[in-house]
């Protein structure tokens, strides 16, 4: 990222799905994951509270279902913008629409954000993609959170969970958020899925075949868009609080960070 870049517009994805309510949410018997407590502090306290010590972020817009879930969690000055009931990715495309790109996008569970991760990964994208996504490589992963079960991508070179960080860089990146609200809407139909992004990529990918370079050509052809997978060095940075394990584990490494002298 170049350093004379103006302060980048951050979407913080809070919303729930209209008639889903959510098992983490109930359990902990709020309306909205998104103010769940971690270690007494609301999780979108944390995210916003990291997003504002980041040097590289300037607006902060959070997007939800119900804002008044958020009454009195908020600074002044982040904004609220409507969440889009078809999920995710549909308002990211709204949130693109408002605040036009470059954006950054994350998410209200990303409780473990900390200020550097964002730092390093608007240091280390290609300066000519359109659209990047930040990883954690499973090796990193495994070192800094031995104990967390995560999803692994597998690829032919590059094994990887995702960090729930990433960069809407130019206008052509809208497609792949496009994209994006294909496949979500197809998510019960995985053929139509195989369909979608073509049944010799899915192929590739189940025989370990495919390769991140491939994987992003695949993205590249489908939307126009060059994409590009980021590398984080922090293995921690894929723990996200989607189940009560994950929870458990982020107020461990919260009690264990705040032991730790600065």
């Amino acid at each position: 990222m170049s350093t004379s870049m103006p302060p980048l517009s951050v979407l913080v994805l809070a919303g729930t799905r209209p008639g889903v309510p959510d098992p983490m949410a109930q359990a902990a018997g709020v309306t909205h994951k998104a103010i769940l407590p971690v270690a007494g502090t609301p999780m979108i306290t944390r995210v916003l509270t990291t997003l504002r010590a980041t040097p590289e972020v300037g607006r902060i817009v959070v997007c939800i279902d119900q804002p008044a879930v958020l009454d009195g969690l908020l600074p002044p000055d982040i904004s609220v913008i409507a969440a889009q009931p078809e999920g995710p990715s549909a308002s990211v495309l709204a949130g693109l629409a408002q605040l036009g790109t470059p954006l950054l996008v994350t998410t209200a569970d990303n409780a473990l954000l900390k200020p550097e991760w964002v730092t390093e990964f608007l240091q280390k994208y290609p300066s000519a993609c359109d659209v990047a996504v930040a990883v954690a490589p499973e090796a990193a992963v495994l070192r800094d959170v031995p104990v967390t079960k995560r999803t692994f991508i597998r690829l032919s070179d590059l094994a990887f969970s995702g960090c729930n960080l990433f960069l809407f860089r130019t206008p052509a990146a809208c497609n792949v958020a496009r994209l994006w609200l294909k496949v979500e809407k197809n998510r019960k139909h995985p053929l139509r899925i195989a369909w979608l992004l073509g049944p010799f990529t899915l192929l590739r990918a189940v025989l370990k075949k495919l390769s991140s370079a491939a994987l992003c050509a695949r993205i590249g052809k489908l939307t126009g868009a060059q994409a590009a997978l980021v590398c984080l060095s922090d293995g921690r940075a894929a723990v996200d609080v989607d189940k009560p394990a994950d929870l458990v584990l982020t107020e461990q490494i919260l009690a264990s960070q705040a032991k730790t002298p600065a």
